[in-house]
């Protein structure tokens, strides 16, 4: 099954992009962690989980729910690519069909994959991501970029905080239940909640 079902074209509904208030310079996307919490957060809304942290403790999905990597891309970087540095997207083997990292690349996304390990964990995507950010806020960015997360994994919390205190604008976009110590240590949470179904392919 593949990660995230996806249509690849940049418009998007006023639904999607309303309360957004920057666009990110520079972009990192854990695939899995976002598509697969949008599942659950999908769960909850159609009535499946009583909430999400029912949803979380019994591991409800709404396995119907797919996301396009190009509503993803724009709700981030916005419509025009030029003005986007680097938008990364971080997944993980399998699936091993590179048709769907190809939809991915065709959606504006640098594509990244790394194999799971003998524990089918991916901890190779949250180094991966740490290691990008911070070659890139320190060797490449320009004053005033903004850098922009896409997931809600506390991992990514002392790095953010180191980035935060040096004077970066670390953006964090994920679903609401994303870990509370990352939410505190970004600059600016952005919710995908209300926008779940405008996210839809």
């Amino acid at each position: 099954m593949p990660l995230i079902a996806t249509t690849v074209a940049f418009t998007v509904t006023e639904q999607l992009r309303e309360g957004v208030e920057a666009v990110a310079d520079w972009i990192y996307v854990d695939n899995s962690n976002v598509f697969i919490e949008g599942q659950r957060v999908s769960a909850v809304q159609a009535g499946m989980a009583l909430d999400i942290w029912d949803a979380l403790n019994n591991k409800i999905l709404d396995h119907d729910y797919r996301m396009s990597f190009g509503k993803l891309y724009t709700f981030v970087a916005g419509t025009d690519p030029e003005e986007t540095a680097r938008a990364m997207l971080f997944g993980s083997r399998p699936p091993v069909n590179d048709a769907i990292w190809d939809l991915a690349k065709k959606a504006g996304f640098e594509v990244v994959t790394h194999d799971r390990n003998a524990a089918n964990k991916e901890k190779k995507i949250d180094t991966g991501i740490v290691a990008a950010l911070t070659r890139d806020a320190y060797r490449n960015a320009g004053e005033g970029d903004v850098f922009t997360i896409v997931s809600g994994d506390s991992d990514y919390v002392p790095a953010v905080e180191q980035l935060v205190a040096d004077g970066f604008q670390v953006d964090v976009v994920f679903w609401e239940h994303a870990a509370r110590e990352l939410r505190e240590a970004c600059s600016n949470f952005i919710s995908l909640n209300q926008h779940l179904a405008a996210l839809r392919p």
